[in-house]
């Protein structure tokens, strides 16, 4: 099958586990939040919400089903966004924890992260002398001895029980070249079937740099694996967000933002919401004479399920 690529995909990634409330107020916690921040990054372009749960007491990451249930209704019944559920959970959580949620809901999309990896949090330590809950400086610190696990059993066993058993397709998230290939022995295996919706990260400690030239060696190894068979997309940490998303459209691919990835819209200022991001990118494409995929669209393009086939 061959990838439609005439629209660009915005995803917005809402809350992550990766940014604590101490770091910006605008930061949604709260199933509450992450509804109303969703609802809004839906209305200003983005046609694909990814997301993650927070522990309404502290805002600490939690796999718990249940919460996810208390906003992903929500964001459903008020929009037509393509819902897409972590299955990288948090740091120190289990692969069943990190899927309780996933298959619960049922959901269109889910992310799969292609490796595992060092993921490096802890130099964010330095920038903040208090936080508001001890969770969040442990949180940080735990990252210096972490391994993101991801094995090749892992991701075999996520392909089974999410994408077989649930019908969910991915966002395969690539945070290194090497990640590329792990994917290609997938699709070699028949255990993927084109469109893939590749995420090619650049900039978190422990996967490939924020350099301008490995955002072109990823897209060139892409292209060599997958050919016309996937949708390309691109997210960056902190402030090398924007200017590797602009990158990225005017190389034909989708793009990523959201307060997971980075807190900022501009230089020293804090985003107020996911929304400003969103608003941001969508007129830099537009400005590009290029066109946003509606959710719909975004459903064609990834040959998703359909918003009435999940659980929620």
């Amino acid at each position: 099958m061959v990838a439609r690529r005439d629209k660009v995909i915005i995803t917005c990634a809402v809350t992550g586990s990766i940014h604590t409330p101490t770091m910006s107020p605008h930061l949604p916690l709260t199933p509450n939040e992450i509804a109303e921040d969703s609802i809004r990054a839906y209305e200003a372009g983005a046609s694909i919400i990814h997301l993650h749960a927070r522990d309404p007491e502290d805002g600490r990451p939690t796999p718990s089903a249940d919460v996810f249930m208390q906003f992903l209704p929500r964001i459903k019944q008020s929009t037509n966004a393509v819902v897409n559920v972590t299955t990288g959970g948090g740091h120190g959580m289990t692969l069943a924890e990190r899927l309780e949620g996933a298959l619960r809901a049922r959901p269109e999309m889910c992310s799969l992260n292609m490796g595992s990896m060092n993921f490096g949090l802890y130099p964010m330590l330095s920038r903040y002398p208090e936080f508001k809950y001890e969770w969040e400086r442990a949180h940080l610190e735990n990252s210096r001895d972490f391994i993101f696990r991801n094995t090749f059993k892992d991701i075999e066993y996520v392909l089974k029980e999410l994408g077989e058993g649930c019908g969910t397709r991915f966002e395969f998230e690539c945070y290194d070249v090497g990640h590329l290939y792990n994917l290609a022995h997938f699709l070699d295996r028949g255990l993927v079937q084109p469109p893939l919706f590749v995420q090619t990260i650049f900039g978190i400690l422990g996967g490939i740099g924020a350099d301008h030239e490995n955002l072109m060696h990823m897209k060139r190894i892409a292209d060599r694996l997958f050919g016309s068979d996937y949708q390309w997309s691109v997210l960056a940490a902190g402030r090398h967000q924007l200017s590797f998303v602009s990158m990225a459209a005017m190389m034909g691919g989708n793009i990523r933002v959201g307060l997971e990835d980075s807190l900022y819209a501009g230089k020293g200022r804090l985003a107020t919401s996911n929304a400003e991001q969103v608003s941001i990118v969508r007129s830099i494409v537009e400005n590009l004479s290029m066109e946003v995929a509606s959710a719909d669209e975004a459903r064609e393009m990834l040959a998703l399920k359909g918003g009435d086939q999940v659980a929620f």
